[in-house]
């Protein structure tokens, strides 16, 4: 894993908006008063989803609240990857997988339609709209190449299709995330091919079958009382 540091331009302040304080708070109260520390990652995850991003003053503002060392926040901060440390694109920030079973179905050619529409990886375009960077396996391998856009996973991609999404980002839309080739959760692609013998379902593979050579099993016997004195 690659160090992880703070970006080297930082803003000058960070508070939380009155609804994203109105949930740290329902955190910090799940837990005793001695213990609400451990609202530090679902308090950063506010800060993310309101900014974009981690920053230092944010993560100042959280040790303030939960009453902890600064160090301690930014060690979860700097341990987590699913904490932004740098600015990303307001509008799509896109986490292409780039390990093997990706990278077998395609994955090099969506990178390519990235850099052409956004450019170099972990960089926000000229407009702030847009980011990208390459992450390790994110567990959707049988609907590859795909790519965590924001909040949702988008699979089945081809370099025509991550095209037309990012296109749809710039005019405002919202696109459908999941499979583009239309299939449902993990399906495989195109007509089912195994575990299709009606055999295996309606019982006919379920009738009791007599193991040759197998002792019977012992008959329960009544114990018999012990002996009075």
């Amino acid at each position: 894993m690659s160090v992880r540091r703070l970006a080297k331009e930082q803003p000058a302040s960070f508070a939380f908006s009155k609804d994203s304080q109105a949930k740290a708070d329902w955190w910090k109260a799940k837990y005793p008063a001695a213990r609400k520390q451990s609202a530090v990652i679902p308090m950063l995850w506010l800060a993310q989803k309101q900014e974009g991003w981690i920053s230092e003053p944010a993560i100042q503002e959280i040790a303030k609240q939960l009453e902890m060392p600064v160090i301690r926040v930014l060690e979860v901060a700097t341990f987590y990857v699913m904490f932004q440390l740098q600015p990303v694109g307001r509008v799509a920030f896109v986490q292409l997988c780039g390990t093997t079973p990706c990278q077998l179905r395609g994955a090099l050619d969506l990178k390519q339609v990235l850099k052409d529409k956004i450019g170099d990886a972990n960089h926000v375009s000229a407009d702030g709209k847009f980011s990208w960077e390459e992450v390790e396996c994110l567990g959707a391998c049988c609907n590859a190449p795909m790519a965590a856009i924001n909040d949702y996973y988008y699979e089945d991609l081809t370099p025509e299709s991550l095209a037309q999404i990012l296109d749809d980002f710039a005019a405002g839309k919202d696109p459908k995330p999941g499979s583009y080739e239309g299939r449902v959760s993990s399906e495989p692609k195109g007509a089912i091919h195994t575990l299709t013998d009606p055999k295996l379902y309606d019982g006919s593979y379920a009738k009791k079958i007599k193991i040759p050579n197998l002792p019977e099993k012992p008959k329960a016997t009544k114990a018999k009382p012990e002996p009075t004195a």
